[in-house]
């Protein structure tokens, strides 16, 4: 068994108690891992000497903040081939979407394995451990597998949902039809992969959900009987998600096509619950809000893509004091064109505040919604680690990773407080310094107790070569989709 000792960390900031407030945060802190669990924790001073004698590996944590390793809860890891694309820069979800499907349209199994990599190495040497990915385009013989064997040997905690659209501009979706499938292929599909790959234990490194694209990419049909199919899997924790609520477009494409506003219409589905988590929500009305809250159904929060887009704000201070389960998610890198998770957390924080000076002015003399006063208070930096983290965990279904304790999965971040962002900023609070003065790199990654970044470096995969790589095949991509237009 290996074993893994975190030794003399300045803080460790466990995150392990539901009110963000009020988590243990620990100086000058040790950590034990046996075999993938925390084993101990504690004063570096109290460490039994067996245990320091024993460890296979140890981490000079000292002038070292240790948080737990942070969780994405929404991407499209396959985008990261388009970052930056002229022409999409400066559009909203709906014209972006057209002008990006004919390039996704020539995606290859080779495309696919390699941006999920350097996606991937993005997140974790930012600190997260354990990734979505909303996989739901399948040309040119791309699968699920491509995703989950990448994940595999970058080492990143995955959550892989086989996503799909099936209604394409004939039928009054907005996707080209180019780009869908059948539905009974979908789902047949779908069972396959829960059956090959769904891992329900815990400390599970691959888990699979199903994920149907959006209101507007299938139809309500194969919304129903994704639902069933996940639930068919009883006891063994099969998810459900999709897209919901992001701007107005989609708002009015729910109203027009179903008479519905996206919640109602996801009530009507059968989509709201424990297991069902939903991405953006940023146009979630009060009766929304409240049908969430009541079901406990999750959110992905993506302020980035959100703000890229021009989507809006979502009601986040309100969702959160209605009582529904929130994450963070940095959506598809072309969307965000970053995979950053501590700048994702800070972005969270900032933009919750600005909501404030957005505000009539009854609101901002007093009146409050859900018990949210819409000031600078409505999000702290502990609240929005804590959403990138336990609340992230909360989101995907997961018990035993997003916080610090014994027993919990070794997934975890060390950030080195000797780099100038700290500065001045870290000698009187470590923890609000990660998000308050900058977007630091992971000096360390660990997920299930193995050291995945080391003084900043990958250690699972070369970084320059893939890098290479995944330039050439953006630069095909969109090349290919110029001469075939």
């Amino acid at each position: 068994m290996s074993s893994l000792l975190i030794h003399n960390a300045a803080c460790i900031a466990t995150f392990d108690h539901a009110d963000p407030a009020q988590g243990r945060e620990l100086k000058d802190a040790s950590l034990f891992v046996r075999d993938h669990l925390i084993e101990w924790i504690g004063p570096a001073a109290d460490l039994p000497p067996a245990l320091r004698d024993e460890a296979s590996e140890v981490i000079d944590a000292r002038d070292h903040l240790v948080v737990p390793g942070l969780v994405n809860t929404h991407h499209h890891m396959y985008q990261s081939l388009t970052r930056a694309i002229p022409g999409v820069q400066d559009a909203e979800l709906f014209g972006w979407l057209r002008g990006l499907y004919p390039i996704w349209a020539g995606l290859t199994p080779e495309a696919v394995q390699v941006s999920t990599q350097v996606a991937m190495a993005e997140l974790l040497m930012s600190g997260c451990t354990t990734s979505s990915d909303h996989l739901y385009i399948y040309p040119n013989g791309v699968r699920l597998e491509d995703s989950i064997e990448a994940a595999q040997q970058i080492g990143m905690r995955f959550m892989a949902t086989r996503g799909g659209m099936s209604v394409g501009q004939s039928q009054g979706g907005l996707p080209p039809d180019a780009v869908v499938e059948r539905e009974d292929a979908i789902l047949k599909d779908s069972q396959r992969l829960i059956e090959t790959w769904h891992d329900s234990r815990h400390g599970a490194m691959l888990q699979v959900a199903l994920a149907p694209c959006s209101p507007f990419s299938v139809s309500p049909a194969l919304m129903k009987e994704s639902a069933a199919l996940a639930r068919s899997f009883k006891g063994q924790g099969v998810r459900l998600h999709t897209h919901l609520a992001e701007n107005d477009h989609d708002i009015a494409y729910s109203r027009e096509k179903f008479n519905k506003t996206p919640a109602q219409y996801a009530q009507e589905l059968d989509w709201l619950g424990d297991d069902v988590w939903h991405a953006h929500c940023v146009k979630l009305d009060d009766e929304g809000i409240s049908l969430f809250a009541a079901s406990r159904t999750g959110v992905a929060h993506c302020p980035c893509s959100n703000m890229r887009l021009a989507s809006g704000i979502a009601p986040v201070r309100r969702m959160l004091n209605a009582g529904v389960p929130m994450g963070l998610g940095v959506d598809g890198s072309a969307s965000n064109d970053g995979a950053h998770m501590v700048n994702e957390a800070r972005q969270a924080l900032l933009l919750a505040r600005v909501g404030r000076a957005l505000q009539p002015p009854e609101v901002r003399e007093g009146k409050t919604f859900f018990g949210c006063d819409l000031g600078p208070t409505e999000m702290t930096a502990r609240d929005a680690l804590y959403l990138a983290t336990r609340g992230g965990a909360q989101v995907l279904g997961r018990t035993d990773i997003g916080h610090i304790a014994v027993g919990m999965c070794a997934d975890l971040a060390l950030f080195d407080l000797r780099t100038l962002s700290f500065s001045g900023g870290a000698v009187h609070d470590p923890v609000a310094s990660l998000l308050l003065c900058a977007s630091p790199q992971a000096a360390y990654t660990v997920v299930n107790g193995r050291v995945v970044v080391k003084e900043g470096q990958l250690t699972t995969v070369e970084l320059g070569p893939l890098i290479e790589h995944h330039n050439r095949l953006a630069l095909q991509l969109a090349e290919a989709a110029r001469r075939s237009a």
